[in-house]
């Protein structure tokens, strides 16, 4: 006799969640503010909102923040990708953002990347979004990187993470 069992899990991502993964983000700016002088307060809140409303809507794909020296991103930039928690539930408390990186010429950036979610959105309802949060993101190209991305860390809640990546200087 063979028996069989299939558990089922629902998770439902609601506001809650995405404020849990977003304060993770604004911690690590916060961290970086304090090694590298930036961003200021009014920009980590300001790019916390806007974490908090394009994962509740789906729309985030990843987004970059960080320094940028002649269009490439260097060390101390943080790469944060969306995804679906498949397995498990990592959860890693935010931090370590490493000191001492060369930032002289430097300018602090951010690059958010929308998902496929976005692309099905017609123009006026992708501008109707963009319009309830604290910037516009206009188009533009994704910078290259000058080093290479080490992931590092997993935010996670109500079935969906964050995959944060650093990038580190060859």
């Amino acid at each position: 006799m063979t028996f069989s069992t299939t558990v089922s899990e629902t998770t439902s991502f609601t506001i809650t969640n995405a404020r849990h993964m977003a304060a993770k983000i604004a911690t690590d700016l916060k961290r970086m503010q304090r090694l590298y002088g930036q961003p200021n307060d009014t920009d980590i809140a300001d790019y916390e909102a806007e974490a908090i409303a394009s994962m509740k809507a789906g729309y985030l794909n990843h987004v970059w923040y960080g320094f940028k020296r002649n269009d490439q991103w260097i060390e101390p930039t943080l790469k944060y990708l969306a995804r679906d928690l498949y397995s498990g539930s990592v959860d890693d408390d935010p931090g370590r953002i490493r000191p001492g990186a060369d930032i002289e010429g430097a300018k602090f950036s951010s690059f958010l990347s929308y998902s496929s979610k976005w692309d099905q959105l017609t123009g006026t309802e992708k501008d109707a979004f963009k319009n309830t949060l604290p910037f516009y993101r206009t188009g533009a190209k994704e910078p290259l990187i000058n080093g290479y991305l080490s992931s590092d860390r997993t935010y996670s809640s109500g079935g969906r993470s964050l995959e944060r990546a650093t990038v580190r200087s060859f």
